[in-house]
Order: C-alpha cells, then sequence, then structure tokens
C-alpha cells in the first residue's frame, strides 16, 4: 500500500514541494478536512488568492433538456505551488482563512 501523506490524501506532486506545502500550512496553523473539490484557475490576485471554478449540467424536466451551469470557490494560493490562470487545481476544504476563503489548492493537475 503507497503511504499517504501528512495531509492526509495521497499527491501527485514532488517530495520537495509536498515538504515546502506542508511547512506553509503548519506555519499558518491550517488542518484540512471537509470536501475535496477540482476545477480549474479562472483568477489569481497577488494576495495568494485564486477563484477555482468548475461547471455542472443541470437537467430542466419541463423541456427535457440540460444546461450547463458553473459554480466556483475562493481558494488560498501556496506561495510554493506554481499555479497560474487555466490550470486545473485539487483543493480541500479548510478553517475560514477570510471572510471568503474556505480552501486550499493542494495539488496542480495536469
Amino acid at each position: 500500500m503507497k503511504e499517504k501523506n501528512k495531509i492526509g490524501i495521497e499527491l501527485k506532486i514532488p517530495e520537495k514541494k509536498i515538504k515546502e506545502l506542508i511547512e506553509e500550512l503548519k506555519k499558518s496553523k491550517i488542518k484540512l478536512r471537509g470536501r475535496v473539490i477540482s476545477g480549474k484557475i479562472v483568477s489569481k490576485d497577488t494576495h495568494g488568492t485564486a477563484k477555482i471554478q468548475w461547471s455542472r449540467i443541470h437537467p430542466i424536466p419541463k423541456y427535457e433538456r440540460f444546461e450547463h451551469r458553473k459554480s466556483g470557490v475562493m481558494a488560498h494560493n501556496p506561495s510554493c505551488l506554481d499555479i497560474e490562470v487555466g490550470d486545473k487545481v485539487k483543493a480541500i476544504e479548510c478553517r475560514p482563512i477570510s471572510k471568503t476563503k474556505k480552501f486550499v489548492i493542494v495539488e496542480k493537475i495536469k
């Protein structure tokens, strides 16, 4: 069985980056728990915040059709991960970091 990281989930990023991520989370006293989401980075700012967006298909029974809807959350963007707009990422829920941020990006999906 593959040994999991100290975060609690399997990540497919280099060991050096995992150690940097764990140190940054310990320094800011963030514990990961709850939901795991994956989506695309729509925007990011210089203060370590990024908006993750994903789409879903919603049925409309009256017209017997489907529509695409988008959902999104704001997430903390750690400085050790090189994440740009357009990247697919995985984020995990944590305690509220600010008014809108309640997720932390932990992995860049290729």
